[in-house]
């Protein structure tokens, strides 16, 4: 766990220098908690993507704190801001959960660009790492060089993959690889698919033809539907996660490039506008730059 928080810590530098350390600085200026005061914590924010919706949240939560509490100066107002974002990040995280049987299928989808198939690489690595077996499915064939960087993924992490040449059935690769993670028990498939956002019809029919060959092979499992979102795109971030959310059933959500960002204040906005759980962020561009997404850990990184 010591490890995963450094990791975490590291790879949020940038945010915490952008958004705490400026929040700290009005914790210095203010000696009192006053209009003023909140009017500086909401540009500060804002100004790390948290989003207006979820600023104003924050800030009535905090208010009501305030109120409450009779606080007067600002030497308290951190523990509480702390607890305020952790309350936010794990909302309906019980309800989220969902029991995993095996084969366990992960549908992987994305824009062209966001760390696909190397976030693909860190989790078959990740879970391999955790004594599970796994198998890649190449299901994007729309693209030629993603087969081919899927399957340098597979040799790297030593686990099998399932492909078909380009322009092949997606579905196809799908069958094949639920079939071939039966026959051999194997524990995790991940399949790979397209990110073609801009044709929405033919991607969302591709994507429930794979599900419905998930399903019928798997007819008592939970089927994951993770997104993945470059966290460096900011509120464009949000825009994603919508539009794939018209499309498919996105279970939860992984962050890449978090390190990369002075905004991952992304990651409050996303959790509270769309009620999507995050479930991963990736840290960085080594295999082992990735964590399981935990609210305490996210919010201790940024403010210790």
């Amino acid at each position: 766990m010591f490890k995963i928080f450094g990791k975490i810590k590291d790879g949020l530098k940038k945010t915490k220098d952008n958004m705490v350390g400026k929040i700290n600085g009005i914790l210095q200026k203010f000696t009192k908690i006053d209009e003023d005061f909140f009017l500086e914590l909401e540009e500060i924010l804002i100004s790390a993507d948290v989003g207006v919706e979820t600023t104003e949240k924050i800030c009535e939560k905090l208010k009501d704190v305030v109120r409450k509490e009779k606080l007067t100066g600002a030497d308290k107002i951190k523990e509480h801001l702390k607890e305020i974002l952790v309350e936010i990040l794990e909302e309906q995280g019980e309800a989220e959960k969902k029991e995993i049987t095996y084969p366990h299928a992960i549908l992987v989808v994305g824009v062209n660009g966001v760390g696909k198939t190397t976030t693909i690489g860190k989790l078959a690595n990740l879970y391999k790492n955790n004594g599970k077996t796994v198998l890649l499915s190449a299901a994007d064939t729309f693209r030629a060089a993603a087969i081919d960087q899927l399957e340098i993924w597979a040799k790297r992490v030593g686990v099998t993959i399932i492909k078909q040449k380009e322009g092949s059935d997606p579905a196809a690769v799908a069958y094949d690889s639920i079939n071939a993670a039966k026959a051999r028990k194997v524990e995790y498939v991940i399949l790979d698919t397209a990110g073609r956002l801009h044709n929405k019809k033919n991607l969302m029919d591709e994507l429930s033809k794979i599900n419905r060959v998930i399903e019928k092979g798997l007819p008592d499992s939970f089927v994951e539907t993770l997104l993945i979102v470059d966290a460096t795109t900011g509120q464009n971030a949000i825009s994603q996660v919508k539009e794939f959310k018209k499309i498919t059933n996105v279970t939860g959500l992984v962050l890449t490039k978090l390190d990369g960002t002075a905004k991952g204040g992304i990651v409050l906005a996303i959790k509270n506008e769309l009620k999507v759980p995050i479930k991963y962020v990736g840290t960085g561009e080594k295999i082992d730059d990735i964590s399981e997404f935990d609210a305490k850990d996210f919010v201790n990184a940024l403010f210790e």
